[in-house]
Parts: C-alpha cells; sequence; structure tokens
C-alpha cells in the first residue's frame, strides 16, 4: 500500500555544513549582472513584439465580429426575397416556396441556417378555417402544437428542405413560445427583421442541446410596411424566418479565421448575459496573452464578443527568438537545477493524481451502488453468458424473489418468452429499438413467481465491469402491464367514438337532406294553393264584386292580402335558408361603395322619405359579396324604415378598432329603437317588437344578419333605447389571411 501523496515529503534539507563560498558569492554577483543586463533588453524588445501582437489580435477580432455582421445582412437578404414572393403572390403554395428556397441553395451558400420557413398570423377564430383550408387544398391536417387557447397564433406553415426533422416542426405555433414572441411582436410592431434570442430548435428534440436563433422578417398584404402600428397589425399576414444553430453560423461566417484564439459570444440585450456560443476547443493551461472585447447590434439585439488570444508564446512567436537568446545565457547555470525540480514536481504531481484518481473511483463505485440499491426500477448486472451477477431489490420484487436468490441465473430463465417468440411475433406495440451506443429497448412477457404474467419494458446497454470481472451488460426492468391496459383501454375508446361520429354525420347528412326537401316543398307545393286563392279571390271580385256588399267585399280583400303576405312569408324563409346553405365565395368586397348601392336603391323606392346617410369611406373586408350585399340590404333598410316619420332622420355606416385589435363595424340610426330587455327577441326568425301596421316586415332580416356574420366567423349585438334609435356592430374576421 503506497502512502497518501500528501504525506509525501519532496523536500530535500541540506546537509549540514555546507557554506557558499566567496567565489561562489562573486560568480552569483556576476550571475546576476549579467542576467539583469540580459533580462532589460530582452523586456524593451519583449514589450514591442508583445504590443504589435496586441495589435494584430485586436484587428482579426474585428474583423471577425464585422464577419458575423455581414453573414446576418446575408441571412436578411435571403428573408426580404422570401418576403417579395408574397408580394407577387397573395398566397404561395407550398410548392412555389419550394422552388425559391431551391433556387437560393441555402444548403450549399448557407450551411449553418437549418432552413427557410414561413409562419403565418392566424387569430383564434381564423384558425378552425385556415386548417380546413389547408386541408382542401391537399396539404394534410394541420396539428397546431402546443394545444391551446390562444388570441393569436403563428404556426408553422411552410420550412424546406423538408428533411425530417424540418416536417416534424411543421405546424408548431412559434408565438406560443415567449422568446420567439417577443422577436415575433417585435419584427410585426416595426416593420423591421428582428433577431430572436436563445431557444432550443424544434428540430433538434429533446436530446440535442444546440443553441438556435430565429431570424423573423415581417409580411404585410399591402406588400411594404405600412407606416403605423395600427396599420401594420391590421395587414399583418405572418413572418418569412430562418432557423439556424449558433455553431454552424460561426464557424461558416468567419471560416476558420481564429485557429488559436478562443471567444465567446453573449447576448446581453435584456441586461443579463446569456451565452449563445463558445469555442469548443479546451482552454489552454496558460492564460490568454490578450483579451479583447466589443459589441454588435444584430437586427434588435446586442451581442458581446469576448475573445482570448492563446498564450503569450503563440500569439507573439517573435519571442520565442528573444526567449532563446535569454535562455543561452542561464541555460547552462540553471538546467540541473531546473530538471530536479520538474522531477519533484512531477512525483508530488503524480502522487496527488493516484490519490484524486483512487478517490474518485471509490465515490463513483458508492454512486453506482447507491443509485441501483435504491433505484425504483429493476436493474440487474449480466455477464457475457447472460447470467445474473447482481441484482436490486427492485427486480426481486418485480419477479417476486429474493435478489441474492437471482445471481446466477439465466436472466432470460425470468420470461415465459424468448426474443426469438418476440421477433416472430412481431409485436408493434413494442419495437426492438437499438441506438448507436448499442443500447436496446424492447418488451417482453415477465413470469412473476406466485402471480398473472406481466409485460416489463428492457432496456439492455453495455456496461464494463472492473478488471478481471465478467460483466458485460446492465439491463433495467420496469413493469409497464398497467400501462399497456391503459393504451388498449384508450384504443377501444378510440374506435367507440370514431363508430359514434360516423353516426352523428349519417344523421346530421339526413338532417340536411329533410332540410332541402322542406325548402323544396314550401317553394312548389305552398305555393300552388296560395296561388289558386289568390286568382279565385281576384275571379270573384271582378265578376262578382258587385253582388257582394262592403263587409263581403271587405272579407274578400283581406283574404288577397293574406294570401299575398303568406307568399312574402315563404319567400323570406327560403331566402334565410339560402343564406346557410349557399357555399361562402370569398373575396375583397368595398363595403363603403355596396353601401351607397343599397341606399341608391332605397332612395329610389321611397322618394318621400330623405334621412341623412354617412358612409365612412374605404370600409375594406373580405367575404362573400352575395351575402354581405344581403347584409346590407338588411341593416341599412330596417335603418330606413324606423326613421321614417323624422324630420331630422339621420343613418351612418362606420368602423371602429376594439381593444382586441380588431374592426368593429356598426350601422345606427336614431329612429323607433328598441328597448334594450328584448335585444335577445331581434335575432330569432319571425320575432317582431313592432306592430305590422305600425312597420310592415316579416321578422326575418335580422335573423338572416346573424346567420350571414356568423357564417363569416364573425359575431353581431345590437344597442338600442326607444325613441332614441338603434345600433348594430358586427365583426367580420379577414378570410384571407393567413394570421
Amino acid at each position: 500500500m503506497n502512502a497518501p501523496a500528501d504525506s509525501i515529503d519532496t523536500s530535500q534539507p541540506r546537509p549540514a555544513g555546507t557554506r557558499p563560498s566567496r567565489g561562489h558569492v562573486w560568480a552569483l554577483a556576476v550571475l546576476i549582472g549579467s542576467l539583469f543586463i540580459v533580462l532589460t533588453m530582452w523586456r524593451s524588445a519583449a514589450e514591442r513584439e508583445t504590443d504589435a501582437a496586441e495589435a494584430r489580435f485586436v484587428s482579426q477580432t474585428n474583423e471577425v465580429r464585422d464577419l458575423l455582421g455581414e453573414r446576418l445582412v446575408n441571412y436578411e437578404l435571403v428573408l426580404r426575397g422570401g418576403s417579395a414572393l408574397f408580394a407577387t403572390v397573395a398566397r404561395p403554395s407550398p410548392q412555389q416556396w419550394q422552388a425559391y428556397a431551391d433556387g437560393m441553395d441555402i444548403g450549399t451558400r448557407f450551411p449553418g441556417l437549418v432552413g427557410l420557413g414561413y409562419a403565418g398570423y392566424v387569430s383564434h377564430s381564423r384558425l378552425p378555417e385556415l386548417q380546413l383550408e389547408w386541408r382542401d387544398s391537399g396539404y394534410g391536417m394541420l396539428e397546431v402544437a402546443p394545444r391551446g387557447v390562444r388570441p393569436h397564433y403563428g404556426p408553422i406553415l411552410f420550412l424546406e428542405p423538408r428533411s425530417m426533422e424540418n416536417l416534424s416542426a411543421m405546424g408548431y405555433d412559434m408565438y406560443s413560445e415567449p422568446t420567439r414572441h417577443a422577436a415575433m411582436k417585435a419584427s410585426l410592431e416595426s416593420g423591421l427583421p428582428r433577431l430572436s434570442g436563445a431557444v432550443h430548435l424544434v428540430q433538434d428534440g429533446v436530446h440535442r442541446s444546440t443553441t438556435g436563433l430565429l431570424l423573423y422578417l415581417p409580411v404585410y398584404r399591402t406588400g411594404d410596411s405600412p407606416s403605423s402600428e395600427a396599420a401594420r397589425r391590421q395587414s399583418m399576414q405572418g413572418w418569412v424566418y430562418m432557423p439556424f444553430r449558433m455553431e454552424g453560423f460561426v464557424a461558416t461566417a468567419i471560416d476558420h479565421r481564429l485557429r488559436e484564439e478562443r471567444f465567446r459570444i453573449y447576448d446581453t440585450t435584456d441586461g443579463i448575459d446569456k451565452l449563445l456560443f463558445t469555442t469548443s476547443e479546451p482552454a489552454p493551461e496558460d492564460p490568454p496573452a490578450f483579451r479583447h472585447s466589443s459589441e454588435l447590434q444584430a437586427y434588435g439585439r446586442t451581442w458581446r464578443l469576448e475573445f482570448d488570444s492563446p498564450p503569450l508564446a503563440i500569439a507573439a512567436p517573435r519571442l520565442k527568438r528573444l526567449q532563446q537568446t535569454l535562455a543561452l545565457g542561464i541555460f547552462a547555470s540553471l538546467l540541473l537545477y531546473a530538471i530536479a525540480w520538474m522531477l519533484a514536481h512531477t512525483e508530488a504531481r503524480a502522487h496527488k493524481l493516484a490519490a484524486r484518481m483512487t478517490e474518485d473511483y471509490r465515490r463513483s463505485e458508492l454512486r453506482f451502488r447507491s443509485a441501483m440499491h435504491h433505484s425504483a426500477v429493476g436493474e440487474a448486472l449480466l455477464d457475457s453468458k447472460g447470467r445474473i451477477v447482481e441484482a436490486n431489490p427492485a427486480l426481486g420484487g418485480i419477479v417476486g424473489r429474493d435478489p441474492e436468490a437471482l445471481v446466477g441465473e439465466q436472466f432470460d430463465g425470468l420470461f415465459e418468452d424468448t426474443e426469438t417468440d418476440e421477433a416472430i411475433r412481431g409485436d408493434h406495440n413494442s419495437p426492438r429499438v437499438t441506438d448507436e451506443r448499442g443500447v436496446r429497448r424492447y418488451t417482453r412477457r415477465l413470469h412473476r413467481e406466485g402471480g398473472l404474467p406481466r409485460h416489463a419494458q428492457l432496456t439492455h446497454s453495455p456496461v464494463p465491469g472492473n478488471v478481471g470481472q465478467d460483466v458485460t451488460g446492465l439491463v433495467q426492468v420496469e413493469d409497464v402491464t398497467e400501462r399497456l391496459r391503459a393504451e388498449a383501454r384508450v384504443h377501444a375508446l378510440n374506435r367507440t367514438l370514431e363508430a359514434r361520429v360516423a353516426i352523428r354525420t349519417r344523421e346530421l347528412s339526413q338532417a340536411n337532406q329533410e332540410l332541402e326537401t322542406f325548402a323544396y316543398s314550401v317553394s312548389h307545393d305552398l305555393r300552388a294553393p296560395l296561388r289558386a286563392i289568390d286568382g279565385f279571390s281576384r275571379t270573384l271580385a271582378e265578376r262578382y264584386g258587385d253582388a257582394l256588399d262592403s263587409t263581403g267585399q271587405s272579407y274578400l280583400a283581406r283574404v288577397r292580402k293574406a294570401a299575398g303576405r303568406m307568399g312574402e312569408l315563404i319567400d323570406a324563409l327560403l331566402k334565410m335558408s339560402r343564406v346557410t346553405r349557399s357555399e361562402l365565395k370569398v373575396e375583397c368586397v368595398d363595403l363603403s361603395r355596396m353601401a351607397a348601392d343599397v341606399a341608391e336603391e332605397l332612395r329610389a323606392a321611397e322618394r318621400d322619405h330623405h334621412p341623412a346617410l354617412t358612409i365612412a369611406p374605404g370600409l375594406q373586408v373580405e367575404g362573400d359579396a352575395a351575402l354581405l350585399r344581403n347584409l346590407l340590404d338588411n341593416l341599412l333598410g330596417n335603418a330606413w324604415k324606423f326613421t321614417r316619420g323624422r324630420e331630422d332622420a339621420c343613418i351612418e355606416l362606420g368602423a371602429e378598432p376594439t381593444a382586441a385589435g380588431e374592426v368593429e363595424y356598426f350601422v345606427r340610426d336614431n329612429g323607433a329603437g328598441f328597448s334594450q330587455e328584448y335585444v335577445d327577441k331581434l335575432f330569432r326568425p319571425f320575432q317582431r317588437l313592432h306592430s305590422q301596421d305600425q312597420f310592415p316586415g316579416h321578422g326575418i332580416g335580422l335573423a338572416s344578419v346573424k346567420r350571414i356574420v356568423e357564417r363569416h366567423g364573425g359575431s353581431i349585438r345590437a344597442e338600442g333605447r326607444e325613441g332614441e334609435g338603434a345600433t348594430f356592430r358586427f365583426v367580420l374576421p379577414d378570410q384571407g389571411s393567413d394570421g
């Protein structure tokens, strides 16, 4: 057993009676004098060389900083090319986006990039419709992750090249992650490209530890960036962006310009130093000769670059010649002393290193034993023949036996099936997985002593034993019986739910067919008797009108009037039915111009009623033009009707922003109005708040308006006071936006 390193005494006491002679004193004085002269001259020359080397180092670091900035500018140019594609095409297809990315040849020109993509800016109300449009276009089901209800989303819609890691990121809502959200919001509000802070890229999964950044450029439906922040939010369509890993970005930008130097990049934008990149080479034992720090303003972020030069001997190689000159003067007298000192120093370090390695091994063994003994997962060490060398208590609990009794048994003997049976059976629920390190994972049926068979998840990993010990691997055994049963129950429940959905779908189809049959019956079968009543009553009035007294003629007029009103009700009912069944044809609609056309028709129909009409200019929406015309016909027609009799009648169509950032349109009048307590009846079919003699109508118009707004994904509400007028406010979400 060797003595501890701390107990080794490396000092060598000088023998008693030895004293330096006078010659030695003079020799020492001459040595000191000559060394002083040599050291003085060497120091002066070394200082000049050191200053020159430091200037070269600072110049080189500034060049690296400029190269990083130029690389980011190149990235911006690629993004602006993608933004220009959206300026020429309202919504590029994935094929067009792929053609643009292939044309840019980003894989060759920008090897540090992970991809080039586009993320939409989608409101909550617009998301389901976007998913349907995505599916109907043949691009598959757009799954937005993470799930949850949020005011706005930023899902990834395009991402090239279409590698496996990029495909796994499709649909990811970058707007839900705080760091990405901050950069996307800053880009949206400023209209400029913005760089995110450090993030973990979705493409890297959970096992890959890299630092990723994303550069965003907003895309607006108007092409150029609007002048105000509110206009930019209104016109926002999405972002073209590029994710990149910091390691690849730096490597391609500096192109091996720093070979011996080490440097780090910190993001200091938020007042906290966040490490973005550091050189992978280990730090040299000697301290760096020079240190230099500089800042780089990068698209809304502030980076601090800290550079460490190599040790002085490498940073200023010309010093070596001066050192050689210096060494020649002192080499002979110091050689033996230096050798003895190095030997003693090496021996002390060897003893300390051996003691530290022994202690590290002891602690490592203790940690392994403690972790294995207290682990809740069953573990066993196996030898080269598959026999159990050691088992922990958790494994004994799983198989129902004492852990010591398992030592020496074949591990495969604990299972009812064999690995060959598993391969023949082809169990797709538990496929065998082997990674690059030789770790195997699969599921087998375990025999439990005194109980029913259990399913166990096995993880084999190679583990070397001590020298002379036959240990080749570690296997972990986890009882997954309950989990597999739960998965089976979930699968059965899913099949039941699918059957229920199919039944409900058939019932809905039948209901739609019955509704169409009813509409056909109303349109044809009910009109025939009405025409007969109207025709015979007209004939009766023409031929036998003189034979009827005034009461009979009054009754006959009532019959004809009732038949006419019944026909009008049938027309209104069919019109409302068509509102719900017609297909939406979305286009850009000038609501102001359409309202002016409706007003002209109302003035031509009622020349004795001239209300003051105010229409806000430039009201642009996206929706079905026919349905929106129906909406304005009803709202403006109602305002026209209920302002009859007022000398100061006025009607206004306008728009106001809401707190949620949407645009709310309104139609306001100062007519008869209504009591707010009856507001719930306004949008119900055939519900009227005024008599037929006072204000004729069918009670269908506002019900149709509500259905039109809801078909566009919007909402409508009403405000009113009796005798003071009414205001109808509605929101029409942007049907053509991607965000």
